[in-house]
């Protein structure tokens, strides 16, 4: 178990640089806009939102290499493009030159995505895996607070400040890159490719108990052919999960918020400095609140934790939206926002990546997973390229109502359609969810539990 967990932390350090690379350009925000005299329009959708397009792109096609080359190497170049993005973006001399760069470290993170949970999931014991691929979330709400503290400190070394506030990347972005050379292939990814002795030596290391042939069995499973992809109609359930969860994660406003935490809670009404410490609370309570969701995966379960976080959401966005309204002021949107984080901490922040990574067969998760976090990342390029106008237009307080309506319906979907996959060995979760007849979309564990 211990090479396990060292494994799925080394995997799972794909996700810091995530975390890292997605609110690190909140620092550089306002200073860059000033900076080329951009409109709201042109600094919204270009200057803050090309990493965010950029991470579509690795979403869509990321599957792609995880699937030909395998995961291991996969993560090998997604920190090769962290480390370009951050050395490029830092000398960048005019927007269209840095948004390229943010563009190319945005495939690092859309990519991330998928093959950092597939790798943690294949390696994971089925009653471990829920918080060993929850590890790549910790990792990325540790890369969103190290990236507050780091703005933090560097926002007075001048007026170059926002290239050491992006350039700083590359140091992680070097170690991560070296310390993913130390970890073996995934066992299911070499099975796919027919490389079954590999596989046996790789499954040896993890658990010298195990039986190869049971994974065999069940990873090529009857039916299963090369010309299997995620539309087809037995996959059809499957398909409609990953859409719904990455569609409520982002209808949230987690990113939007993430992206101009120093922004919002400038007009709220706090100082700039003021606000910069308030987004430094944000990242560590996002951090404390992972870390217990991490630890309540696999014995609560995921859908009791998205009860959980559905109904904090619903309460802290609408106490966000009235704030704004009738101008409460103080502290009031601050403390409201860091119970949102928190809500988003416990529920969607600890379940998405792993209840992704578990409800498709084998030989298309890598696939599945790309459908999921093209769906997540298509909305995270969307909705915060439109927050500086959505602002001036209509209002933080309409807009924040729009986000808390939208959880009302999270949680319906909650209620009556989020299967339970805890503590169930992958193999059994692909033949339960691509039945054609789910009743009541309720899977019986089974005695497959201790299979990998």
């Amino acid at each position: 178990m211990n090479k396990i967990l060292i494994w799925s932390i080394t995997a799972a350090l794909a996700g810091f640089l995530f975390g890292f690379d997605t609110v690190v350009i909140s620092g550089a925000d306002k200073q860059l806009q000033l900076l080329w005299h951009s409109s709201d329009a042109f600094h919204g959708s270009v200057v803050m939102a090309m990493a965010l397009w950029g991470t579509v792109i690795g979403a869509i096609f990321g599957g792609i290499p995880t699937n030909k080359i395998g995961r291991k190497k996969t993560l090998f170049w997604i920190g090769i493009l962290y480390f370009i993005s951050a050395i490029g973006a830092a000398f960048a001399n005019d927007p269209y030159v840095f948004a390229a760069f943010r563009f190319i470290g945005g495939l690092g993170v859309g990519a991330s995505t998928i093959a950092a949970p597939a790798y943690v999931s294949e390696i994971a014991p089925a009653d471990k895996r829920g918080r060993l691929v929850a590890l790549y979330q910790f990792n990325i709400v540790l890369g969103i607070l190290i990236a507050f503290i780091s703005n933090y400190f560097l926002k007075d070394i001048g007026e170059n400040a926002w290239r050491w506030m992006v350039g700083v990347q590359a140091i992680p972005s070097f170690i991560y890159i070296l310390f993913i050379l130390t970890i073996p292939e995934s066992p299911r990814w070499l099975l796919s490719k027919n490389r079954d002795e590999e596989a046996r030596k790789v499954l040896f290391k993890i658990d010298p108990t195990a039986e190869l042939k049971d994974i065999m069995d069940d990873s090529r499973e009857n039916g299963v052919t090369k010309h299997e992809n995620i539309f087809m109609k037995k996959y059809r359930f499957p398909l409609i999960l990953a859409f719904l969860i990455a569609f409520f994660n982002q209808f949230s406003g987690i990113n939007a918020f993430l992206y101009y935490a120093p922004r919002i809670f400038e007009e709220a009404g706090l100082g700039q400095n003021t606000a910069l410490l308030s987004s430094i609370g944000i990242g560590i309570t996002n951090l404390i609140f992972t870390l217990i969701g991490v630890a309540l995966i696999d014995k609560l379960g995921r859908k009791l934790l998205m009860y959980i976080g559905s109904i904090g959401y619903i309460i802290s966005l609408g106490l966000v939206s009235a704030s704004f309204y009738y101008n409460w002021g103080g502290l009031s949107v601050p403390t409201f926002l860091f119970l949102f984080i928190a809500s988003h901490a416990i529920g969607q922040g600890a379940v998405i990546w792993v209840f992704i990574s578990e409800i498709f067969p084998n030989h298309i998760r890598a696939s599945g997973q790309a459908f999921g976090s093209s769906v997540h990342w298509v909305l995270a390029a969307i909705i915060p390229s439109l927050i500086p106008m959505l602002f001036s237009e209509i209002g933080p307080e309409v807009v924040f109502l729009i986000f808390a309506l939208m959880m009302v319906l999270q949680l319906l979907f909650v209620i009556f359609i989020m299967p339970e996959t805890k503590g169930i060995s992958l193999e059994v979760l692909s033949e339960n969810l691509t039945k054609k007849n789910i009743k009541k979309h309720d899977i019986k564990e089974t005695s497959t539990a201790g299979i990998i």
